[in-house]
């Protein structure tokens, strides 16, 4: 007999009961298997999903334009029409220093200690992608009452513009594309992103004649060059966009949220222009003017500012410096969908279900893979867990929020599809 629509959720919510310490070995074994880009191989950790997926007899593919960086899809049909609902996690992760420096928990260990998961990964985005895998696995068992289409992209080279990853898929298969996209990215369970900033890499190199250190007089140092660009493309910050008013709205009510998830400022940087100057190197010596110096430059547009009228803005800056060369090395647009969506109100309706805090709609200040549904019209929502140590150390995620992410994927994906 096909089980009512509350029926399945309660069938579902019995089998995550009676499944979570699994689910949690299953985080656990992602997390061991070591996916750091650079160098962004991720033949372990895609072996740990395929080997999790044929346990649960479920079918898949993997398309691999780079044989170091699988992804890997998997779709069934439900009974009947409806929409489709797509799924979407990385299996990349940040790299570890070498010398692992401030890290008191094996980086590559899933340890447990005190009701948190230790480990890269274990917030950006393991968790996520846990989340998007075990959602696909537990709806397959009640396909028979699922309406449309669900599908499940576990993809790598996130942490680099995805160009073998979610952008391939993108590009050169429209079947993942969907109605609508659901995506774990760490983010806090009080906020459900709708938006996100434009994320820009630039690479700058500054040449000069180069000299003696003792001859200051006899050409111009490229260091300090480099620098003056630098300071120079702080003037980008100052740069407002406009937005429609009913975004303009959401981005306002979102703000006191990001401050209170992010820290203090973090709701003013939705509409603003940020530079941070991530990598820079030059000279050769201490007692040689260097005639090279080359440094690169994360810019991040939020919502109404668009692309192609900053890098001019950029060029004008680099033009005032003769010897500084530069190149867009990625970079997207910013992009937006409705703030107001159906899956946002059920995702709001789940959360709080459970006693949780209704979560209010806002703009991610990092970037995620969701950006490239939006960018095709495909409204694309980020629900996952706090960023705990992401990118930095002793990264980790609480268990609990950690399951509670799961039940939120899981329900909103069933009452999106089956309702």
């Amino acid at each position: 007999m096909v089980p009512t629509h509350e029926e399945g959720r309660e069938k579902l919510l019995k089998w995550l009961a009676e499944e979570g310490e699994a689910i949690i070995d299953f985080l656990q074994d992602l997390l061991r298997a070591p996916s750091p880009n650079p160098p962004g191989n991720t033949l372990d950790v895609a072996r740990v999903v395929r080997d999790y997926l044929k346990a649960q007899g479920l079918e898949h593919r993997v398309i691999d334009p780079h044989p170091e960086m699988p992804n890997i899809v998997a779709s069934f049909e439900g009974a009947a029409p409806g929409r489709h609902l797509v799924l979407n996690g990385h299996m990349d992760v940040f790299p570890v220093s070498e010398d692992r420096h401030g890290w008191s928990h094996d980086p590559w260990g899933a340890e447990i200690s005190q009701g948190r998961l230790y480990g890269r990964g274990a917030c950006d985005m393991k968790p996520g992608t846990t989340a998007s895998i075990v959602t696909y696995a537990l709806l397959h068992r009640l396909k028979d009452r699922v309406k449309g289409r669900l599908t499940l992209t576990c993809v790598s080279d996130e942490e680099t513009f995805g160009p073998w990853g979610a952008r391939y898929l993108i590009e050169n298969h429209p079947e993942v594309h969907g109605d609508c996209l659901l995506n774990g990215e760490p983010g806090g369970p009080e906020s459900i992103r709708f938006a996100e900033r434009g994320p820009l890499w630039i690479d700058f190199i500054v040449r000069t004649k180069g000299a003696h250190g003792a001859y200051v007089h006899a050409t111009e140092s490229a260091t300090k060059v480099a620098m003056a660009v630098a300071r120079d493309l702080e003037e980008l910050t100052e740069i407002d966009g406009e937005l429609p008013h009913n975004i303009a709205s959401a981005v306002d009510a979102g703000r006191p949220v990001m401050d209170r998830m992010m820290g203090m400022g973090a709701g003013d940087l939705a509409s603003k222009v940020t530079l941070n100057i991530g990598l820079i190197q030059g000279g050769e010596k201490v007692n040689m003017i260097p005639s090279e110096c080359r440094f690169s430059v994360d810019l991040r547009l939020p919502l109404g500012i668009d692309k192609p009228a900053l890098l001019s803005k950029v060029d004008q800056i680099a033009s005032r410096h003769p010897g500084t060369e530069w190149r867009e090395v990625g970079g997207d647009e910013p992009y937006w969908c409705d703030p107001h969506h159906e899956m946002v109100e059920i995702i709001k309706r789940n959360v709080a279900a459970f006693g949780h805090p209704e979560p209010t709609p806002i703009i991610s200040l990092g970037g995620t893979d969701a950006r490239l549904w939006r960018a095709i019209g495909v409204p694309a929502y980020v629900y996952g867990p706090y960023p705990h140590g992401m990118g930095s150390h002793d990264e980790y995620v609480d268990l609990e929020e950690f399951l509670h992410v799961v039940r939120t994927h899981l329900l909103s994906a069933w009452d999106y599809l089956c309702a």
